[in-house]
């Protein structure tokens, strides 16, 4: 989970896949994930950030790993930031072929003022590769209820990527956010982005980094029951973008038996797990060798080594590994599912005074527009070239080169999304 921004603006897939033949492409219908070929998908997913710039660059690294992560039961990589400029096709088919597939942050940090070299440049690689399963325009945007005036650039943001997508004829690759689990912003934030009369304003999918779940804990105990409370007859699919307390020692993941079981597998379309690679944060699954000093080895980033065989880290490895093996929900076919599915997105939530301030229903901003005032209890008008008020720290921060819990990056670039786009349209 990435440190606060300031922002205005499975069916279960075989453990083995024939090599040379393609993923089926993953889409978003009514509240759930389906496979081109007709099954609900879950997902059992894993952080994946390497290095701080593109961990997909490296073919031979991604064989390594993806048989790695086969081995473990994944069947999805989460990536933060990737050089859209670079050649994925390596990486891509490699994960392909171990029956992975990847949801990707768009921000691209370098250029994030440039949203048509950045947002739309990291969408056009992509989409180009069937194992993509969806983007997020957003990682924890907002980290308090104070700061929820920034919810319609948001929104705003997957409105117009929706759009620039559709005027590619690309495939309808699903687009959503990633929010931090932030109690005064439940359920106002996730319903938020799926109302509206709109489709074409409205989320693709929702997700949320959840770290409430840690060690010996209960579907109740956790707060688990109310994260499904909240979630029952929502519109899109919702899932956990990242989950995996560090401490207490070891790490069990017993969470992973209420999201893809019984208690939540009928709402919920599974798991990512934080993260991949063993760092200063200690949430790691797998390492490439015993730290060593940066200044000697250059490319071990804070002495941890970042390529090379991995080798799993006991137990925490192995007690994902044994969670997963249990846990394989069929869900239901999509001939079945649409025939009789008819999701009613929720109400737009209101402004309240102390809690959340954006009016659900205000129009959405756009170039050189000022946010309705009516938008806001508080009278607040960010415009569409300013600063949201600044949000605070994560509770679950914990500091690394790579990955969430440390890399902001999107300061304007949800801004400059909603800027170029309207340009662009």
């Amino acid at each position: 989970m990435f440190i606060p921004i300031i922002l205005p603006l499975l069916a279960i897939l075989p453990a083995v896949k024939n090599v040379g033949a393609a993923l089926p492409t993953i889409s978003a219908v009514g509240s759930k994930f389906f496979t081109s070929d007709g099954n609900q998908f879950f997902i059992k997913g894993i952080a994946y950030q390497l290095i701080p710039t593109d961990p997909l660059v490296d073919t031979d690294q991604c064989k390594r790993d993806a048989k790695q992560m086969q081995d473990l039961g994944a069947n999805v990589i989460r990536v933060y930031h990737v050089d859209p400029t670079a050649d994925h096709k390596g990486c891509m088919d490699a994960f392909d072929d171990a029956g992975i597939y990847l949801f990707v942050d768009l921000d691209d940090f370098p250029t994030q003022i440039q949203p048509l070299t950045a947002f739309s440049a990291v969408l056009d690689e992509f989409q180009k590769y069937d194992n993509t399963a969806g983007v997020f325009v957003g990682n924890e945007v907002l980290t308090t209820a104070e700061v929820s005036n920034a919810a319609p650039y948001v929104k705003a943001a997957v409105r117009d990527i929706k759009a620039y997508r559709d005027s590619k004829n690309y495939r309808k690759i699903p687009i959503g956010y990633s929010a931090a689990d932030v109690p005064g912003l439940r359920p106002m934030l996730q319903n938020y982005l799926a109302c509206g009369e709109d489709d074409a304003e409205r989320a693709e999918f929702y997700s949320l980094n959840v770290y409430e779940w840690c060690g010996v804990s209960s579907y109740d105990g956790s707060g688990y029951s109310e994260l499904e409370k909240n979630a029952t007859g929502y519109n899109v699919p919702i899932f956990v973008s990242e989950t995996g307390c560090r401490e207490p020692r070891p790490r069990l993941f017993t969470d992973q038996s209420a999201i893809l079981g019984p208690e939540m597998a009928g709402t919920w379309s599974g798991a990512i797990v934080y993260e991949w690679i063993e760092e200063t944060n200690n949430y790691g699954l797998i390492s490439y060798g015993p730290k060593v000093d940066p200044q000697v080895s250059t490319d071990a980033l804070e002495g941890y080594p970042r390529s090379g065989t991995p080798s799993s880290m006991s137990p925490d490895y192995g007690n994902l590994k044994s969670q997963w093996a249990t846990l394989n929900p069929t869900g239901v076919k999509l001939s079945a599912y649409s025939a009789s599915a008819s999701i009613t997105p929720p109400a737009c939530p209101t402004s309240t005074a102390g809690g959340w301030i954006v009016n659900g229903n205000a129009r959405l901003p756009s170039l050189g527009q000022t946010l309705d005032s009516a938008a806001t209890a508080s009278g607040a008008t960010p415009t569409a070239t300013g600063i949201a008020p600044k949000a605070s720290a994560s509770a679950t921060g914990g500091g690394t080169i790579t990955g969430g819990k440390e890399v902001t990056g999107m300061v304007l670039g949800l801004l400059g999304v909603m800027l170029g786009f309207v340009v662009y349209l």
